[in-house]
């Protein structure tokens, strides 16, 4: 897409969101992590009073046919987002991904004894130790080589000839890599954990047997899971799978056995009409390719500042970085801060910086940031 199309798509964008308010920051965390603008001021115009009725959406009984509604809503929008088929379940959990790490082999595994599991980096490794516990788990293929900084091609993965299904962590929020490929896994179900970047591009959902998300990174507040799963699939959990963690009893009951969290999902549809005002995913998608694309420049160019990522498997969501002498990293992000471009320091396990920017993140912030770095090197570097 031409350079004027983008830049007229971001504008757009820009347009909606412009509106920073003294106080506000430009907010780099990976999650819990930036909301749109225009969704918080919503949730704070209906905080008392939602459409009239009195109340706050989370004094509503999830039985209420008001709350009804606004469940039905959110699920509705995010089908027409990510054009997910009819033979799919969307199904509103709890427990974060790291419950999906269990209840994943606990109803997809069906008879098998084994699965596989590419090992790409931190979320990817609990993954694994999680899905141990129940089945005999082969690691098809790992990026530990390289200090998990790419993506191991599919011609190098060994799968299990009698595997339940292939698990891959699409998107790895602490390492900052991101599969731009969909692998093909011929009959077996393909899992992936998207916490990290759903919603963030197109997909084709029907690649997938299942596809799982802890919504505080570009969905809405922490609290929510997201399982998008594919109706055969369910229905043959483990014998002795507690309630709570059998994906058919939570789609027997549209999500709601037991009470779900309101609150975040009522958040979390409001993000879903907010994507669909911005265009869609496709919109989306562009306009995060241009906020990538700015940061990656930058730390191409650079001399003092380096990206860890193989260059075809950077994220576009996450961007990992290093200065070029670590002894000013609490400067680095000392000076970020009395910029207002905050949460910056990268996960503990790997150290230096980390950029999240994530579908909310306005493009201003991101040459916000550049703008900040360059400064920053020409002072230090």
């Amino acid at each position: 897409m031409g350079t004027k199309r983008v830049e007229a798509v971001c504008s757009e964008f820009q347009s909606i969101e412009r509106k920073k308010k003294v106080g506000r920051v430009f907010n780099f965390s990976p999650g819990p992590a930036v909301l749109p603008q225009l969704v918080l001021e919503q949730a704070r115009d209906e905080l008392l009073d939602w459409h009239g009725t009195g109340m706050s959406v989370m004094e509503m009984s999830h039985r209420s046919k008001e709350f009804i509604a606004i469940a039905e809503a959110a699920e509705a929008d995010l089908r027409a987002l990510l054009a997910i088929p009819a033979n799919y379940r969307v199904l509103f959990l709890q427990g974060g991904a790291t419950a999906q790490f269990a209840m994943v082999p606990m109803n997809l595994l069906r008879g098998k004894k084994s699965a596989d599991y590419i090992h790409t980096g931190e979320w990817a490794k609990k993954a694994i130790a999680e899905a141990g516990k129940f089945c005999s788990v082969n690691v098809a293929a790992s990026s530990a080589d390289r200090n998990f900084s790419y993506v191991p091609r599919q011609a190098a993965w060994t799968l299990g000839p009698e595997s339940g299904y292939v698990h891959i962590t699409s998107n790895e929020t602490i390492g900052g890599i991101e599969f731009h490929w969909l692998p093909d896994t011929g009959s077996v179900p393909l899992v992936a954990d998207m916490s990290s970047h759903i919603l963030a591009r197109r997909l084709d959902v029907s690649r997938f047997g299942l596809i799982y998300a802890g919504a505080q990174k570009n969905i809405g507040p922490a609290g929510l899971t997201i399982v998008i799963v594919r109706e055969d699939l369910i229905g043959q959990a483990l014998p002795g799978t507690p309630a709570m963690l059998d994906y058919k009893i939570h789609a027997d009951n549209g999500s709601m056995y037991n009470t779900p969290p309101t609150y975040a999902l009522y958040i979390a549809g409001l993000v879903f009409q907010w994507l669909k005002k911005m265009g869609g995913l496709g919109e989306m998608e562009k306009v995060n390719l241009l906020k990538a694309g700015l940061i990656y420049q930058y730390l191409d160019g650079s001399r003092f500042f380096t990206s860890p990522v193989a260059e075809e498997d950077r994220s576009i969501m996450n961007i990992p970085f290093r200065l070029k002498d670590d002894a000013l990293d609490e400067e680095f992000l000392k000076q970020a801060r009395a910029r207002g471009l905050t949460q910056l320091k990268g996960h503990r396990s790997v150290g230096g910086m980390r950029a999240s920017i994530y579908n909310a993140m306005p493009v201003e912030g991101v040459r916000a940031l550049v703008q900040f770095m360059r400064e920053f090197e020409a002072r230090h570097g």
